[in-house]
């Protein structure tokens, strides 16, 4: 008995002994300040699970998306424009995993990558940012409201079709500014991106789902890795 509880240790042992001793492990995000919070989630939940020893590098790479901020989402929705560039580092091996929003993944994952964790979403409602404090329902008539994705624009003429929905884009801070710049009456971003951004304080109110429907997957993370990396693949499974 005794013989056999040393070999369950020393199995133990070497099943940990890879993980342990990872002197760097590098992560593929987008180079706005949402993509690193992103990654520093991921982080947290990682040291839990056995990576406290480990090194951790955040590499950003531009996408599609990051350099064109001029094409209406509505063209480009379901594709790899916000994914492509951190999927090719995956790939490639430049960096062992990439983390993006989980409602940016393409309908088809790329050959030799494989969707190793949706996490639970942190918050899946739309958020309102608007002037005086008012509510969506009390904006003027024919108020400007900033908005980016075809479903959000959709929704907001469904609910209100006096609106004037304006194609917004660009990282969170962009779209905020814009919306100060351009004296909108509202702007509709997610409530999970100004979370994690801290910037709660700007929320006038979360929009109930029966006005706007979210994405399905907004407020998850999304980690992609090779398809060959399964030791990654299986301690992902564990963070939820």
């Amino acid at each position: 008995m005794k013989e056999l509880n040393i070999f369950q240790l020393l199995k133990r042992l070497l099943k940990m002994k890879s993980i342990n001793y990872y002197k760097e492990i590098k992560i593929g995000v987008r180079p706005s300040n949402l993509a690193v919070r992103q990654a520093e989630e991921i982080i947290a939940k990682l040291e839990l699970l056995g990576f406290e020893r480990a090194r951790f590098t955040i590499k950003k790479y531009h996408t599609d998306g990051d350099l064109d901020k001029e094409t209406s989402i509505s063209k480009i929705e379901r594709s790899n424009f916000f994914t492509n560039t951190v999927d090719k580092a995956v790939l490639s091996g430049d960096v062992d995993f990439g983390v993006h929003s989980a409602k940016d993944l393409p309908d088809i994952i790329p050959n030799g990558l494989r969707i190793a964790c949706i996490t639970k979403s942190i918050n899946r409602h739309d958020a309102l940012v608007s002037r005086d404090n008012l509510k969506l329902a009390e904006l003027p008539l024919y108020s400007k409201i900033g908005a980016s994705s075809t479903r959000r624009k959709e929704q907001l003429k469904k609910f209100r079709s006096d609106f004037e929905i304006v194609d917004i884009r660009g990282n969170i801070e962009e779209r905020l500014e814009k919306f100060e710049k351009n004296k909108l009456d509202g702007l509709i971003v997610a409530t999970c991106a100004l979370v994690r951004l801290g910037l709660v304080d700007r929320i006038t109110a979360e929009i109930p789902f029966n006005i706007l429907e979210p994405h399905p997957l907004q407020g998850s993370l999304a980690i992609i890795v090779r398809e060959d990396n399964y030791e990654f693949a299986e301690k992902f499974k564990k963070i939820n």
